[in-house]
């Protein structure tokens, strides 16, 4: 099995940004601990960041035939993009939506995902370990 995570705007940045949010632990760090589990589920992954949306959009497309299941971060553009909704309803690669903070306890413009109607679930609130918990539901995406 190969996952592909995508990560989309500003979490470059982890680790510097908005700590009281985010926590210290920077995306190397939360790729590594994502790449032990992976190891140990017997499954191979793709870890990449952009904060460009064209660049996500053509990385969806091209997860068909590569790829069995993609966990995304979407950031700030799951609250905006349909470019990445459309990307992932015509893609036709399962997909899992992930959130390091509770997006629906924070403002109210993050409350609306424009992805979620398109992904099978969405995983949000649990800080580093969502990544760990996405990667888990990725493995588990055939059974549902």
């Amino acid at each position: 099995m190969k996952i592909l995570l995508l990560n989309g705007p500003n979490l470059n940045l982890l680790g510097q940004r908005e700590p009281e949010i985010y926590g210290h632990t920077t995306l190397a760090d939360i790729e590594a601990k994502v790449r032990e589990r992976a190891a140990e589920l017997k499954v191979q992954i793709e870890f990449r960041q952009s904060n460009l949306e064209g660049e996500l959009v053509n990385w969806i497309q091209q997860a068909k035939g590569q790829f069995d299941v993609i966990v995304i971060n979407a950031a700030a553009y799951t609250h905006t993009s349909i470019a990445l909704r459309d990307a992932i309803a015509a893609g036709g690669v399962p997909t899992i939506e992930i959130h390091l903070s509770n997006v629906h306890a924070r403002e109210e413009f993050r409350h609306k995902s424009l992805i979620a109607p398109v992904c099978r679930g969405q995983i949000t609130g649990f800080g580093q370990k969502s990544y760990i918990l996405g990667l888990e539901a990725a493995v588990d995406v055939k059974d549902y």
